[in-house]
């Protein structure tokens, strides 16, 4: 049967996931009467609830005596350690972009690692149906970001369809029939080479590990694609790593291929198509899985390095062990120490004392996935303010560098464009009309200065306003940035919140808490209203007398308080603040700092 390989790229909730639904669907992948979940690649409960795709998943179609392996690839730059691998396994890749909102910073992102593979793109303009798309605008900055990205003359002559992944059709004129997907299934047919190493059967096996699973029948297990050779159940092979050192010997026990959402064993793997592997007990991504004669490495994509750390900690505070079973240093470390095992995109480091581990990834929310995992499987985490990773070339000190795209009403673009490009060190690179009263702003901001904007962002947008960053260079550092400007309200007692205290607490600033809440000593329980912290008394109770006035008694009415979400919470601590995380709880509390840390601390400040 003939092989394609294709890789689906999209900017968030451009609609690949429901793309990649109805492409299942009508290559008959399931049964008529299937019950099937809808965007089933979504398999992820995380996926399900944000609505992105944060793991590179793979599967396959047959279309006319060919098989289609399909790889959904994540959407977020911060997912991109999935990305740099999974390009690696594909002949083509077809860039989904929403007709209204035209290619966007993620696409871009993922678009300029498989331009660089030298992988041809087939452009498809997805939501073409709704009133506000504009197909014609799409198409012509998808030209203009592949001509920008490098492209060559051959990437540059794309295939260009238009499309409606929710109603199931696309069509090679905007004005077709707009029945179904045959149109696209032919044109990835035609236009997507064959796998290159498929008349290399005489040779050697080869295979490049690119993703890393357990399974809890058969444990460890490798997906990539099979580079040359043929390989059987049972079969020798040996792992080598990126420099050709030897990591073990093992057996195939088992060889697994996807058909359409699963997984069926198989007897013989063939060069070219994307199978999984078990019965290794060391090797891990990026290591070459080989036949016994085979003495050299496969050549492994390089990742780009981790921008920010963030300090796990165990937690420590008066409320700790009462909602998790997983508070021990110990039983943290393995998890991370499992994660950076499947996910080459962060470093886990050892702090002096070994309380706490210095995790270094790529961005904000792939370090709120994680912890948002950790809290759901029952651990109990302090986690410390983001810090940006610098670098050090020709004795210059360099920080990351983000471009930002931001698309505002008009009325509100001048306070965004003040407060990027004022305090937080950014520069301007591009302004324009984005459709009836938006303003499109393209900005290279420091990574420092993105670190607890989103909500400032929102607040001053009035919620309209949408942000989309991805890490753009390195540039010389650029001075010093200051953080958050309010103070905040700090409980001086332990117990439980009582509403007349919160009341009469309210003048001093917003509230964090709501009546009956647990709080102790040292905990953030709101925003001072000026830029110092204030210690305050939640537990202070009304003085009941026997003495009854119509005047003296007041209704309490309190504001409604504010609730973080765990990345917000993550962004809105200051340096000698913590996140106080708990399967059922996210709470700021101050770090408790013994006297010569604290005087540190003021010293440095």
């Amino acid at each position: 049967m003939d092989l394609r390989n294709i890789a689906i790229i999209a900017h968030v909730d451009h609609g690949k996931t429901t793309l990649v639904d109805e492409l299942l669907k009508q290559s008959g992948a399931f049964r008529e009467n299937q019950a099937v979940a809808e965007r089933a690649m979504d398999s992820n409960d995380l996926e399900r609830e944000r609505g992105i795709t944060i793991l590179a998943k793979a599967t396959s179609v047959e279309w006319k005596d060919t098989r289609i392996n399909i790889v959904d690839t994540p959407g977020h730059a911060d997912f991109g350690g999935e990305v740099e691998r999974i390009l690696s396994m594909v002949d083509g890749v077809v860039l989904l972009v929403d007709a209204a909102e035209g290619p966007m910073p993620q696409t871009k992102f993922v678009t300029s690692k498989a331009l660089a593979l030298g992988l041809r793109p087939i452009v498809v303009l997805n939501k073409v149906d709704k009133p506000d798309a504009e197909p014609d605008r799409a198409l012509d900055e998808c030209f203009d970001l592949f001509a920008n990205l490098g492209a060559d003359d051959d990437q540059l002559d794309f295939p260009a369809m238009y499309a409606s992944g929710r109603s199931g059709w696309a069509d090679m004129e905007l004005d077709g029939p707009r029945k179904d997907l045959s149109a696209l299934f032919d044109l990835i047919v035609d236009h997507v080479p064959a796998p290159k190493q498929i008349d290399q059967k005489s040779e050697p096996f080869r295979m490049l590990a690119t993703t890393l699973g357990s399974d809890p029948f058969i444990g460890r297990i490798l997906t990539g694609r099979v580079e040359s050779g043929t390989l059987k159940a049972g079969d020798s092979l040996k792992a080598l790593s990126r420099d050709g050192t030897l990591i073990e010997n093992f057996r195939a026990s088992k060889i697994l291929a996807f058909r359409g959402l699963g997984q069926q064993p198989i007897d013989v793997a063939e060069a070219g198509d994307i199978v999984t592997i078990a019965g290794m007990s060391k090797a891990t991504v990026a290591d070459s899985l080989v036949a016994p004669q085979v003495e050299e490495a496969l050549p492994a994509q390089p990742i780009d390095p981790p921008t920010i750390t963030v300090t796990f900690g165990i937690n420590d505070s008066p409320l700790a062990g009462r909602d998790g079973k997983k508070v021990q240093s110990r039983v943290i470390r393995d998890r991370l120490m499992k994660e950076a095992e499947s996910n080459v995109a962060i470093r886990i480091t050892d702090t002096p004392g070994g309380e706490a581990f210095e995790v270094a990834g790529r961005g904000e929310l792939q370090m709120g996935v994680l912890i948002e995992n950790m809290r759901r499987e029952g651990f109990e985490l302090s986690i410390s303010r983001p810090q940006v990773l610098f670098r050090e070339e020709n004795g210059q000190r360099l920080e990351p560098i983000e471009e930002v795209t931001i698309d505002v009403d008009d009325e509100y673009s001048g306070s965004v464009i003040e407060k990027i490009t004022g305090a937080r060190k950014g520069e301007l690179a591009e302004m324009r009309p984005a459709g009836t009263g938006k303003t499109r702003i393209i900005a290279h901001v420091p990574s420092r200065g993105l670190i607890g904007y989103h909500g400032e962002f929102l607040t001053d947008t009035r919620g309209t306003g949408v942000l989309n960053r991805v890490f753009h260079d390195w540039a010389p550092h650029k001075g010093q940035i200051p953080g958050r400007r309010a103070g905040v309200l700090i409980s001086m007692e332990n117990g439980q919140a009582v509403a007349y205290a919160l009341w009469n607490l309210e003048e001093r600033g917003r509230m964090f808490v709501s009546p009956q809440t647990d709080v102790y000593q040292g905990m953030v329980i709101g925003e001072h209203s000026r830029d110092n912290d204030l210690e305050v008394n939640p537990l202070k109770g009304k003085k009941l007398t026997n003495v009854r006035a119509s005047g003296s008694d007041d209704a309490v009415r309190l504001t409604p308080h504010i609730r973080f979400s765990l990345e917000e919470a993550i962004a809105y601590i200051d340096d000698d603040e913590l996140v106080e995380v708990t399967p059922n709880a996210v709470r700021l509390r101050k770090r408790f700092l013994d006297p010569h840390e604290r005087k540190r601390m003021a010293k440095s400040a």
